[in-house]
């Protein structure tokens, strides 16, 4: 997915960060070809700007995750590949102190990278970058597309995936990675229902071009768990009452299990760990 040169793009949303002396302009924008998200950082010298397709701003969200709450020993590089292109998280320093730069290759653009600072303290840059990654993340998916229109009416609540999606590799880091099949604990117990009232808690997944969304509601006939799918500007859901849960999740673990020698393997990696050496 390519930014547009001409007017067709429509700006959807729109944010801006300071960090130390760099401002960062955040443009959720959309045209012809797809939805994007346009970074670029600003000093008073230069200006680079790198293109995310819609698809990765999961991805950037849960990479910047990773660097905020990693302890500085146990962080490595990694590559993201969406599509045809390519981004590299490489962490490095200097006298004013820890940085991230994020770089983009593709066969359509030369290669553009920019560079955010980690904060004085408690890494507060990448975490406020972070931050408006999820709102972007958040706000992205309240977009309706053209033939969603007559769609059911969104009962999303807000939330993010503490976890690291399907396709990241960690490689040395702290973090673990996903594998074909689905490791759950069959034991597990759903609260009581008064605290699901309270609770907020939505997921994503990523299969192949696709992406699944688990959002945990209620409405006035009880709480429920709605699974959107998603693929390109296709979306489609189910709506499954919380007194089915335990079995929706032992008739999946079935299959999970029945089809596990097939499976293994095919989780083709999305995000992998980069060795010193490599680059």
């Amino acid at each position: 997915m390519e930014a547009g040169s001409g007017g067709n793009d429509v700006e959807l949303l729109c944010k801006t960060l300071q960090v130390e002396h760099k401002l960062f302009y955040f443009d959720l924008k959309e045209n012809p070809r797809g939805r994007y998200l346009k970074i670029s950082e600003k000093t008073s010298a230069t200006r680079s700007t790198i293109i995310v397709p819609a698809s990765g701003i999961f991805y950037f969200l849960d990479l910047f995750n990773y660097y905020v709450n990693s302890d500085d020993q146990d962080v490595f590089s990694k590559e993201l590949q969406l599509d045809t292109k390519v981004f590299y998280f490489d962490i490095g320093e200097n006298k004013r102190g820890r940085f991230l730069k994020v770089s983009e290759a593709s066969v359509s653009r030369n290669r553009s990278t920019i560079i955010v600072p980690a904060g004085s303290t408690c890494d507060e840059g990448w975490a406020a970058f972070r931050n408006i990654l999820a709102e972007i993340y958040e706000a992205s998916r309240l977009f309706i597309l053209p033939n969603q229109q007559n769609s059911e009416p969104s009962e999303r609540l807000s939330g993010l995936s503490d976890d690291v999606g399907a396709g990241f590799i960690s490689g040395h880091s702290t973090q673990n990675a996903p594998s074909a099949e689905l490791n759950v604990d069959r034991s597990v117990e759903l609260p009581p229902q008064d605290e699901i009232g309270q609770m907020v808690v939505s997921k994503v997944i990523r299969a192949d071009q696709k992406r699944f969304f688990f959002d945990l509601g209620s409405n006035n006939r009880g709480h429920f768990l709605k699974i959107s799918e998603v693929a390109g500007a296709d979306r489609s859901s189910i709506i499954l009452p919380l007194s089915g849960l335990k079995q929706f999740h032992e008739m999946v673990g079935h299959f999970v299990e029945i089809t596990k020698d097939r499976t293994e393997g095919m989780a083709g990696a999305s995000v992998r760990t980069v060795e010193p050496t490599q680059r």
